[in-house]
């Protein structure tokens, strides 16, 4: 760990610990915070809204000022506030959420960014992605199979709106591609592609050649070949030694299922897939595990989410916990820089840690050093 990186973890490591640093006393860290107060997105705004707040309180330095504005997860109405937003003499905003509120920030150029959204193609200069990126997951993806030399892994893409985002993570992490597939997420279509993919009808019409050859044989033990054989379903070997399934919630278990189905089984190959938020469903889906995942650090996300719950007495989203960390990334940078010119900062090299885990900053993007994690006997374990 270098010199910076022990510094930032050290700040990091509890908020309360920043209230020794020194602001100026007429100088305010204002914070412009746009997020869905109003509509069907609503209650994760207010999450947010509370993790900002609860981090405002855990840094406990009175120079900090929030302003939250709604954007109703609309463009229009997330440019009348960005506008008020820049009227009130904000520079740095937390937000908006989605990526759909993006659309014409780029008119706002005294303002910067930190979008919670997770997509990082055709940003405008002033808006840098915070959320957990592709090539946050793939580089820890390739450190996995670099750390287990794993040669062959084949990649499989569903063809949806986040296809690109995904291939961009895998270009840019530069992980080593045995095979490059996309999938339609029709179940009779996929069913089909799996089948292709894995030479299925050739290892399924292998297996049946071969108990036709035996039987046809004098063979002196070939009832009991042909009893083994019965219970297999395939016969020969796979191309390839891991795969990779870019892909979440039933449409993931419909891939796994058919690599199931065609007699791909997770105890001969590594079934490996994108951040998966701990979502606990998979813990009983017995029959793809052991699953691998990059994801945040769930130590200190479960910390944060019995703070949160002591203080709201309810659970957080995700998103609230990028929120609480970027309140802390700004009021850090602020006690070394003009607030101002926080844009400048972020075009630069620079690295902090917050509760989801270390962050790299460079030409306006935000990068996460995410941890991975394999389920087995559902149980979720940390590989690193």
């Amino acid at each position: 760990m270098n010199k910076l990186i022990k510094i930032i973890f050290f700040i990091f490591i509890n908020f309360s610990l920043l209230s020794v640093q020194t602001v100026s006393a007429n100088e305010k860290i204002k914070i412009g915070l746009l997020v869905p107060m109003t509509g069907d997105n609503k209650e994760i705004g207010e999450s947010i809204i509370k993790a900002v707040g609860l981090a405002v309180k855990d840094i406990d330095n009175n120079s900090i000022e929030i302003f939250p504005k709604d954007t109703a997860t609309k463009a229009n109405q997330t440019l009348k506030s960005a506008f008020e937003l820049s009227q009130m003499g904000v520079k740095i905003v937390i937000g908006p959420v989605f990526y759909e509120s993006l659309t014409y920030l780029d008119e706002m150029k005294d303002l910067t960014f930190l979008s919670l959204t997770n997509k990082t193609l055709d940003l405008p200069k002033n808006i840098i992605s915070a959320g957990i990126n592709s090539t946050s997951q793939f580089n820890t993806i390739k450190k996995f199979l670099e750390s287990n030399k794993i040669k062959r892994t084949i990649f499989l893409t569903p063809i949806l709106d986040y296809e690109f985002e995904v291939k961009k993570g895998m270009k840019d992490s530069k992980v080593k591609i045995y095979k490059d597939y996309e999938y339609n997420t029709e179940p009779t279509k996929l069913t089909k592609q799996i089948e292709e993919i894995t030479n299925y009808r050739i290892r399924k019409q292998n297996l049946d050649d071969e108990i036709k050859r035996i039987k046809n044989s004098k063979d002196p033990n070939k009832e009991k070949k042909i009893k083994r054989l019965e219970k297999r379903y395939t016969l020969g070997g796979l191309n390839f030694d891991a795969v990779v399934i870019a892909d979440f919630d039933e449409s993931l278990k419909s891939v796994t299922t058919s690599l199931l189905y065609t007699d791909v089984l997770p105890k001969n190959k590594y079934f490996i897939t994108l951040n998966q938020w701990f979502d606990e469903s998979l813990l009983n889906e017995t029959d793809i595990q052991p699953l691998y995942y990059p994801s945040i650090n769930k130590e200190n996300f479960e910390k944060y989410k019995i703070k949160y719950f002591n203080a709201f007495n309810e659970d957080p989203t995700h998103l609230s916990l990028l929120s609480y960390d970027l309140v802390g990334l700004i009021y850090y940078l602020s006690l070394n820089s003009d607030i101002k010119n926080l844009n400048k900062i972020f075009k630069r090299k620079n690295s902090f840690k917050g509760k989801i885990g270390i962050f790299d900053i460079k030409d306006n993007k935000i990068n996460h050093r995410l941890n991975f994690y394999k389920i087995e006997e559902q149980k979720l374990i940390k590989i690193f």
